[in-house]
């Protein structure tokens, strides 16, 4: 890992960006600008790991993560070589939908032999590490690290740089040209925005109370290639959304997760935590796991609201300053489309300043403004779901929610029938596609013929599957 104690000193028209936060984000933020500046110098409060370990201020990453096709090809724009670095690392390519077998709140996904998207499927620590170590491993990026932001320098019309505080509590300014927030969920812009005189932007939250419940499981012998396992709620039932997923992961482990909602959470325990996914619409999750060694205690995490905030309409935005990733919009982590619009937010920064330069009067609007399109797309696939679970906080449906929320369901449950629809819907899922693109004439056509095949009565494991884990006696 790169030496801070090696940052080049800014003479003349040597240009710094700086961003706030080493995480996925951050990092992929610092690969977006590296062309466009001579050096970036990232901040963050943690101390930050070699290779693939967990790390204090990501406690979530412990939780199951996938990685949708539109994130990892956003990702792939901003870092090239990024995805054969992760598969060598031992990430799964997952192909969807061959590669998932899911209770859908309409049904059984069939598991059609023809691929339209795909997953990545890693351990968080894995993916992190292997962007960490190719972003530091080229010339022109260093990491500041155990030190903490305390505001913005400049002013309401331009942002020139962050005050911090190091291991040894004294405060000091670094300058730059262009700053970057990627700090995530506790992301303190809009205090230091506040500071500045910048007007505060709108923002948005949406909490379901999720908790989720996670244990890592060491896989069967002979499991490689096994699909992804997931049992989804139906958030317009009116009982609390509960749901449970396998996640195969490298190392031969796999990755068991249960989610509920308020009046319906998992717990710490872990005889709890064996039951629990028994209790689901099918119990395929917790008969699979009953029969897998555990390799960890059960570890919970309460923080998950979806929070967006529109700094996309701050009329006078100041120069010089961006904000991305979760900083920008959190989401519930249920439809995992964090990662992917952290990555999308990034390719959007990359085209902005290989277009423009960081110099450009009126590139931070620009870039903000541009964010919001990949930020929105993931906004409402998550609340136009989210609104419909009892207790929810910041907002229940609306009429357009309930109207929308019937139409995905006719199209969730042709698509359990229709492979056309299949691909529609999944490009929309995957981030791959606007939500319009499910109001096309050829999805709308879909919808009305409905499923070319009746629905599946049960989990479509194979036998070679339903044989691994069935005979995997506890090791």
């Amino acid at each position: 890992m790169n030496d801070p104690r090696t940052a080049r000193t800014r003479t003349g028209l040597h240009r710094r960006a700086l961003v706030i936060g080493g995480g996925l984000a951050g990092m992929l933020a610092s690969a977006a600008l590296r062309g466009a500046v001579d050096e970036v110098l990232v901040v963050e409060s943690d101390e930050l790991p070699e290779g693939p370990l967990p790390r204090r201020g990501l406690p979530q990453a412990r939780h199951a993560h996938m990685f949708w096709s539109g994130g990892v090809h956003a990702a792939e724009a901003v870092l090239p070589g990024i995805t054969d670095r992760w598969l060598a690392a031992g990430a799964n390519r997952v192909p969807i939908p061959t590669g998932m077998v899911a209770l859908s709140s309409q049904g059984w996904f069939r598991r059609w032999d023809r691929e339209t998207h795909f997953v990545l499927a890693c351990s968080r620590d894995l993916l992190d590490a292997v962007v960490r170590e190719h972003v530091l491993a080229g010339e022109g990026v260093t990491v500041l690290q155990r030190t903490r932001v305390e505001g913005l320098t400049g002013g309401a019309r331009r942002v020139t740089g962050v005050r911090v505080s190091g291991p040894d509590g004294r405060e000091r300014t670094l300058e730059a040209d262009f700053v970057v927030d990627a700090s995530g969920r506790a992301s303190r812009t809009p205090r230091h925005l506040e500071e500045l005189g910048v007007p505060a932007a709108p923002e948005r939250s949406l909490d379901l109370g999720l908790v989720y419940a996670t244990r890592v499981f060491r896989a069967p012998e002979g499991a490689r290639g096994f699909p992804i396992v997931s049992v989804q709620s139906d958030p317009r039932s009116g009982r609390p959304g509960q749901g449970a997923s396998i996640l195969p992961v490298e190392g031969g482990r796999w990755i068991v997760t249960e989610t509920g909602t308020r009046a319906g959470e998992p717990s710490g325990d872990p005889e709890d935590f064996a039951a629990f996914p028994r209790g689901l619409r099918h119990p395929v999750v917790g008969e699979i796991v009953s029969r897998l060694k555990p390799l960890t205690g059960v570890s919970l995490s309460r923080s998950t609201r979806n929070t967006r905030r529109y700094f996309e309409r701050v009329r006078d935005w100041p120069e010089r300053f961006a904000v991305l990733g979760d900083a920008l919009a959190a989401f519930n982590p249920l439809y995992g489309h964090g990662m992917s619009v952290a990555a999308q937010t990034a390719e959007v920064l990359r085209r902005a300043v290989e277009a423009r330069g960081v110099d450009s009067p009126g590139l931070a609007r620009h870039v903000q403004r541009a964010m919001a399109k990949p930020v929105a797309a993931a906004w409402e696939l998550a609340t136009g779901q989210d609104v419909f679970y009892p207790e929810v906080q910041g907002g229940g449906p609306s009429l357009r929610d309930r109207i929308l929320g019937r139409y995905v369901d006719r199209l969730v449950r042709t698509s359990c029938g229709r492979f056309s629809m299949v691909e529609d819907l999944s490009d929309v899922t995957s981030l791959q596609a606007p939500l319009t693109n499910l109001l096309r004439p050829r999805v709308l056509l879909g919808a009305v013929r409905g499923p070319q095949y009746p629905p599946l009565g049960g989990p479509p494991l194979t036998a070679r599957e339903l044989a691994l884990v069935q005979g995997g006696a506890r090791r």
